[in-house]
């Protein structure tokens, strides 16, 4: 039996990708931060052995590894707006290259980095996205972008040194246990709550989160070691996602589109109010409204042909992220 160290397991993804080596048959450990705070986390999975420590941590990390044969790294600090860059940085890039490092000197038979589509270009001429695209320095607005971008740098720096390590860049995924949630979760959580009487003309690429984890198997599975691999799938307008969950729901998606520069100046003032004098995380990050500046629109076709990646409608990804959250009481009085 193959033994799978898994970061981030209480978040996201990392609860998918655990739940999914589970089910394949896998041992897995997952490295998991003691909880310091009242921030939600999802619960281990059963069947996952903790191994409590910190990335930032050269012992914990190096027991952590020890006896691993292959390590998910999908753990990262992932917010729009932080009120210090700089401990952003430290967990996304010196976690990542302290366990990365770890692993490259014990000699695991395989790594995949959970990275982002944050650090592919989009290219001018408004087609999607590859993972050929180069990401211009105008692209990687706010600190998590950049961090991610740094991380992602520091891996293909051990790749060159001979770390077995497979890279996913997975888009924005969609579905149960987004439990913080992440920016994506929070336009459908802001969508049910009724706090969305506008939209702005931008576009993601959506994909169900049970797939991104199918992909991370796959990608240890069948990936080239060294590759990117974009874990996308469906391309659609923000006005597209509102209508889509306005079927699910039968509540009204909204009709007024809001022009950039004034979400922009709303999403100053929200900044300096919420983040600065109220000390409380805005409800509209600016770097949020500068990446809405242009559709983030990738092409999964690389992941498609080379590991079989799943396409499961996002549409029933939407549902099942809509059911979990009025399960879970993230929606009052419902």
């Amino acid at each position: 039996m193959k033994r799978a160290l898994v970061t981030g397991v209480t978040g996201f993804i990392g609860n998918h990708v655990a739940c999914t080596l589970l089910d394949a048959g896998f041992a897995v450990r997952a490295f998991v931060r003691p909880q310091t705070g009242s921030g939600k986390r999802n619960p281990l999975p059963d069947g996952a052995e903790p191994c409590w420590g910190d990335l930032r941590d050269p012992a914990a990390v190096q027991r952590a590894v020890h006896g691993c044969d292959v390590v998910f790294h999908v753990a990262a600090d992932y917010r729009l707006w932080v009120r210090d860059a700089e401990e952003m940085h430290r967990t996304n890039v010196e976690g990542t290259r302290c366990l990365l490092t770890e692993a490259l000197r014990q000699g695991v038979e395989r790594v995949v980095y959970t990275s982002t589509v944050a650090t592919i270009g989009i290219p001018a001429d408004g087609t999607p996205g590859t993972e050929e695209s180069p990401v211009q320095a105008a692209q990687l607005a706010g600190a998590y972008k950049q961090s991610k971008y740094a991380a992602e740098q520091e891996v293909l720096r051990l790749a060159r040194a001979g770390l077995p390590v497979v890279i996913v860049n997975p888009s924005a995924p969609v579905g149960p246990r987004d439990v913080k949630p992440t920016p994506t979760g929070k336009i459908v959580l802001d969508f049910l709550r009724g706090r969305m009487p506008a939209y702005v003309d931008t576009g993601l690429n959506l994909i169900a989160v049970e797939d991104v984890a199918r992909g991370h198997l796959l990608a240890y599975e069948k990936g080239r070691i060294g590759e990117r691999y974009i874990l996308g799938n469906r391309n659609m307008t923000l006005r597209e996602i509102l209508m889509a969950l306005a079927t699910i729901t039968g509540r009204r998606a909204p009709r007024w589109r809001l022009p950039y520069h004034l979400a922009l100046g709303i999403a100053y003032v929200d900044e300096w109010l919420m983040g600065r004098v109220l000390g409380r995380t805005p409800d509209v990050p600016v770097a949020a409204v500068h990446m809405a500046a242009r559709h983030m629109y990738f092409d999964a076709t690389k992941a498609v042909r080379e590991l079989s990646l799943p396409q499961t409608p996002v549409e029933d990804a939407l549902a099942r992220a809509v059911e979990w959250f009025y399960q879970h009481g993230y929606v009052a009085g419902l």
